[in-house]
């Protein structure tokens, strides 16, 4: 009953739109991914982290884990810490891979990274069920695992795609976006998306994305999840126990199913 609570709470965690900031002052900008036109227009096909997150949930709910898995695994190689926290709940309980404890704990302590609560929890739950033979096999095997999906190698990949997207999407304009507007074609003829909604800032400048998701998960809140009780963590947690790796920016991307990535738009300027 615990591993399923476990793996409700991640797949609730892993939809943006279940989650709000607390205390929050002011609500987070607008998930991309709940816009149609958004999508239709090839936000995603510049946001590896989200794309490869939403098909790792799609083939996650239609119980095709071991793609979910994939999935979960190439959204993580762009910085994707939901996706990191799934592929370590997948191995934890052994849902399309083999189970396996001490590397659940290296993925979920990745997930954990930037001190989001959720993963916290979470991680410190699986150390306290590991053999002392398992944590250090979770340390060692953690090490090799942050020097390709920790943030330090993960994060200048990410904004190495967002800069090359952009730029690709506007041209010439230089990243300048105040007077295009996007048209996607749809049943009824094409639709208009303005330039600044598509170009938002928080979602292009890598430094205001992940500070957009920061505002999502350091602490979140899960609606319509059930997860039991919740276990309170102490006032500080403890910090990483896997020694500090030399990040791998340039290491191979892990592979997946193929999928249709078609949907984007054409630009036109007023």
């Amino acid at each position: 009953m615990k591993q399923l609570r476990n793996a409700a709470l991640i797949a609730g965690l892993c939809l943006l739109h279940s989650t709000l900031p607390v205390n929050a002052q002011t609500p987070p900008p607008p998930d991309p991914t709940e816009d149609r036109l958004m999508l239709s227009a090839g936000f995603l096909s510049a946001h590896p982290d989200l794309r490869f997150r939403l098909h790792g949930l799609e083939e996650f709910k239609a119980g095709r884990h071991e793609d979910a898995f994939k999935f979960f695994q190439r959204a993580s190689f762009y910085a994707d810490k939901p996706s990191q926290g799934m592929v370590a709940e997948m191995l934890w309980n052994g849902q399309g891979v083999a189970k396996d404890p001490a590397l659940a704990y290296a993925w979920m302590d990745l997930a954990a990274e930037r001190g989001y609560v959720g993963f916290l929890g979470l991680r410190e739950r699986y150390w306290s069920a590991l053999s002392e033979a398992d944590r250090e096999r979770a340390i060692r095997e953690g090490e090799a695992l942050y020097a390709k999906y920790g943030d330090a190698a993960a994060q200048p990949r990410l904004a190495t795609v967002l800069r090359r997207e952009r730029r690709k999407i506007t041209g010439s304009r230089t990243g300048f976006a105040g007077n295009v507007q996007i048209y996607v074609p749809g049943p009824g003829g094409f639709e208009q998306i303005d330039g600044s909604k598509f170009f938002d800032e928080r979602y292009w400048d890598p430094k205001q994305y992940q500070a957009w998701h920061d505002s999502i998960w350091t602490k979140p809140r899960i609606g319509r999840v059930s997860v039991g009780d919740v276990e309170q963590l102490p006032e500080a947690a403890p910090s990483s126990r896997i020694p500090v790796a030399r990040p791998e920016v340039d290491a191979a991307e892990p592979q997946t199913p193929e999928r249709d990535e078609s949907g984007l738009g054409t630009q036109k300027d007023d």
